[in-house]
């Protein structure tokens, strides 16, 4: 009886640790295939999962975004050109069930599937366009890649080409070209500096010279104001005395007023130092008081031009 009892709690212990082998723990970011007799029964989402051992079992995949490095190999340009390419290509799983019972091993065969797609998009390229064309490259090497990898449950989310190197001598030549490039550019636009700087120049010459040809003719203009401003002073001035001997000839006697006027034109004779003899009229005192009176006449006028002075 001790011996049947001893048997039953072994049995009962060795069922409980083939029981507590069942339990699964499934992550947040993965998926669970359940296998019944390796035939596939269900998938389990994140959390503890127990599954009957040896009977059943659980696959687990990974649904994280992954990376897959592409090794470097020799690609041929469409100029002929043997240039050195790498990739790294981004993906998710979308379906865990077609990503394993789908593919074998889908590190290996999407890698050789972008080798071979690598080498076609850039066969299609000259060198320039290789290395200016990147983001083309990138396009297009996601677009086959992805439509490919579909019925394998993953998407493939970028593509990214690493490195693109010519050889040792093609990239030789290229730093030469780039520098003579470069060079002409310097050549240029040292000529287009210099070809403003001197129009630059000649236009500043020319403002210099209409602005001193118009400085100089308003100059000019206003001096000839002014002369005529002077003249004109000067006119009216003279019209002024004229127009007050006239009336003071027509208010009163003419005749000593008259006499004045020619003895002042006399003066004007008298002074210029050519004559010999000076007549003098008798009555001098009517004669005195009408030069007098001019005198006054035109003292009271300053614009007019004074008699000559008969002590001169």
């Amino acid at each position: 009886m001790s011996n049947v009892i001893f048997l039953f709690f072994v049995l009962a212990a060795a069922l409980l640790v083939v029981a507590a082998a069942g339990f699964r723990v499934v992550r947040p970011y993965e998926k669970g295939l359940v296998e019944f007799l390796g035939r596939y029964e269900r998938t389990v989402d994140s959390g503890l999962r127990w599954v009957m051992p040896f009977i059943k079992r659980l696959v687990k995949v990974d649904m994280r975004e992954q990376v897959v490095d592409v090794p470097p190999q020799e690609v041929i340009t469409k100029d002929n050109v043997v240039v050195t390419v790498d990739a790294v290509i981004y993906y998710e799983a979308t379906d865990p069930v077609k990503l394993v019972y789908n593919v074998g091993n889908f590190i290996l065969a999407v890698t050789k599937l972008a080798q071979t797609n690598l080498r076609n998009v850039i066969g299609d390229l000259d060198l320039d366009a290789a290395l200016t064309s990147r983001e083309v490259i990138n396009a297009k090497l996601r677009q086959i890649l992805d439509d490919a990898t579909d019925k394998w449950g993953t998407r493939v989310v970028r593509v990214e080409i690493q490195r693109i190197e010519p050889p040792a001598d093609v990239t030789e030549a290229m730093h030469r070209q780039m520098k003579a490039e470069r060079d002409r550019r310097a050549v240029v636009t040292e000529a287009e500096g210099e070809k403003t700087a001197r129009i630059l120049r000649a236009e500043g010459v020319k403002e210099q010279q209409i602005l001193e040809a118009e400085g100089q003719a308003e100059a000019i203009r206003r001096v000839a104001d002014a002369e005529r401003y002077q003249k004109e002073t000067l006119a009216e001035g003279d019209a002024r005395a004229i127009e007050r001997v006239f009336a003071a000839i027509h208010n009163g006697d003419p005749t000593p007023d008259l006499i004045a006027i020619r003895y002042l034109e006399a003066l004007q004779g008298i002074a210029n130092g050519q004559a010999t003899k000076v007549f003098l009229p008798l009555d001098t005192s009517g004669l005195l008081g009408s030069v007098a009176a001019i005198g006054e006449l035109l003292r009271q006028d300053p614009g007019s031009n004074p008699p000559p002075d008969p002590a001169s």
